[in-house]
Order: C-alpha cells, then structure tokens, then sequence
C-alpha cells in the first residue's frame, strides 16, 4: 500500500447513515445520525446526554489547510499522513485532563477510531476565544505599525518580536457574521473587546453575564494547564483558539463546555523551548507550514494579500508541494503528537475500511 493510501483525504464519502447532509469543514466532516439511532445509541452506550439529544460522527482528514486553502502533494498525496491522528489524539489528552482537573467537558462522547469522534450537539458561544502569551504573528505586524491597543487591552511600547508578553492577553474575535451588535462589524473574524460580549452577551449565545466571566476563567485555566505541561516537555505554548458551547446534561442541566479542538498544532503556536533560549524560533505547529510556503512560492504577497484571493486559490490547486514538504508536517505533528500523549501516535494503513467496519459492528451505523 503506498503513503498516498494512508491518507484520509475525503471524509465526507463515508456511508454512515444518515437524513441531513453531511458538513464538510477544512479539516473535519460532519455526521448527523438520525434521531432513531441517537436515542439508541444515547440508551445503548450510557451517554451522559438528554435521551432526545442529536448525535453526530464527526470524522477528521489528514487534509491541511492554509491561507484559507487546501493544499496537496506530489504522487496523489492529498494530505499529511498522520496529522488528523495526531490532532485527535492531541485533543483527546487534553480535554481528558481539562475533566480530570474539574474545568469542564467537551463535546466529544465516544472515540471510536482514532480519526472519529462520537460528538454531542452542541450551541456554540459565537467567540473565537484567543489567548496570546508571547507577541508575534498578526499582533506583532500590528505592534510594528504603531497599534498599542488590542481588544480595549493597552500593550505597552518597547515589545520586542516573540518577546513573552507581561501578562497573558485575551484577545477575542467574533465566529462568524453576527447582525446588530454596536460596534461590532457585521463580518467574520472582527476582534471584540470584553466590553463588547458584557454589553451583547445574548448576542454572543452567552446565557448569563455570569457565564461571560466563566468563559474567560475556562480559557484562562485550560491554557495555564497546557502551557505548564507543555513547558514540562520545554515546549512554549505561544498562543491558542478555544471555543465553547452549551450541551444538555441526562439530568436537563445546561453547561458550557469545550468543543471543537484544543492545544492542537492547528489552533495553536507551540514553539521548542532550547531553540528558544538559544534566540531561534522552531515551530512544532502549523505555522511552520505557513512559512514554508511563504518561502516556497516567489511572490509570498500571494498567499498574504485578501485581494489576491483567485491566485491564492490557483497556486494552491496548480501546484503539487514535493513530498518531503508534507512528509516534514508530518514529522512536526506526529513528533508533538507523541511528546504530548507519551506513546506513538496510531496510523491506520486503511483508515476509511477501518473507519466503516467499527461503525458497522460496534455502532449498527452503516447498512
């Protein structure tokens, strides 16, 4: 079988059975199971969720995007081999010791496979909640342009590029495009001050002014947690994207959790502490991808430039990135994957065969 085959690119081809159509995002694709098997599998496996809950397979790909693209490789390699593995299981650790230290649940159920999930419905907090401790990125482009204010938080002058910041800095953005908020543009991706979600919290899908300062004490511990067991491994946990919703508990409680994915390389920076110290930036996330395409492709302005969308796209579709490029993603995510979770990360030769015969014998799932 070749390396090509170990990649699950497609997910949103998998004859899970299902009424609604499937969701596919950059990276994972949506299941909703009827509401027949939810309630069985909600009686079977003993969920903690309201017997009518809608459940979903969520299934994630080794596809990898960046720039707002999805980019592919030489031979039919439509992916990273391992990296949706590797995110899981990243995510998995994390929200397993989020619970064990009492912050809060997920969304995730169930894990039946290393690349799928049995999820919960969950009403999102519409937040892309941001905490930065160290300045670099689109903040530090910012910060060299003269913007001292960030979110309605003040940063001081004298900050230095990947410089550790004095405190560590919530800087929320809007998910998705939310209609008559004041002061709030109604587009995707507008950053937000706290003062913006107290004054409109209903608008943000926040139940209580209350669960507003709940949030921000979610994010606050779940990042202090990854960042003190990631600097144990002399791993700098730079910045992250968090996201929360509401689920109802079999008792009819309502509470906010975590969901989608957490301390991932995708949704996060996470930098080598001896690299470092040593003055040099060694990114074991995403990022490093992003600038290797910013130093594969003659005109970067390209993949940086909005106006430039229709190129951006071209160059993504038109060019198939050398093998080692996407085989060095895949040492990145796998080697973080590892050091994370303390074992090798599992990949599946065939993981759709894999994917199919779990839900069919385990979870009566497919016809």
């Amino acid at each position: 079988m070749s390396l090509a085959d170990s990649v699950l690119a497609v997910n949103n081809d998998l004859p899970i059975r299902t009424d609604a159509p499937v969701h596919s995002g950059k990276v994972r694709s949506v299941y909703w199971l009827t509401a027949a098997d939810s309630a069985r599998l909600i009686a079977e496996r003993g969920y903690d969720v309201a017997a009518d809950a809608p459940l979903a397979i969520m299934v994630i790909s080794d596809r990898i995007s960046a720039f707002d693209c999805i980019w592919h490789g030489e031979g039919g390699m439509a992916g990273v081999p391992g990296k949706g593995a590797a995110l899981n299981a990243i995510s998995n650790h994390w929200f397993e010791c989020f619970r064990q230290q009492g912050l809060a649940d997920s969304h995730i159920l169930e894990i039946p496979h290393p690349l799928v999930w049995i999820v919960q419905k969950a009403k999102p907090v519409m937040i892309e909640a941001i905490a930065r401790q160290y300045i670099t990125g689109s903040m530090w482009r910012s910060y060299g342009k003269g913007e001292r204010e960030f979110c309605g938080i003040q940063i001081p002058d004298g900050l230095q590029k990947d410089q550790k910041l004095p405190e560590l800095l919530i800087t929320p953005s809007t998910k998705g495009i939310l209609e008559g908020i004041p002061g709030v543009p109604a587009q995707d991706d507008v950053n937000i001050t706290r003062a913006d979600i107290d004054a409109n919290y209903a608008a943000f899908n926040f139940r209580s002014p209350e669960d507003v300062d709940l949030y921000e004490k979610l994010l606050r511990e779940g990042f202090d947690l990854i960042s003190d067991r990631l600097a144990a491994l002399d791993q700098i946990f730079v910045d992250t994207k968090f996201e929360f919703g509401y689920v109802t508990d079999k008792s009819g409680q309502e509470k906010l959790i975590y969901m989608d994915e957490v301390g991932t390389p995708d949704s996060s920076r996470i930098w080598d502490g001896a690299a470092y110290r040593e003055g040099k930036v060694v990114e074991n996330s995403k990022e490093g991808f992003r600038q290797l395409l910013l130093n594969h492709f003659p005109d970067p302005d390209i993949l940086l430039n909005k106006d430039r969308m229709p190129e951006r796209q071209s160059l993504a579709r038109d060019n198939a990135l050398p093998t080692e490029v996407l085989m060095e993603v895949s040492r990145t995510y796998t080697g973080i994957a590892e050091k994370i979770i303390g074992k090798p990360v599992s990949i599946s030769d065939n993981p759709k065969a894999e994917i199919i015969d779990i839900l069919r014998r385990d979870y009566g799932l497919v016809d």
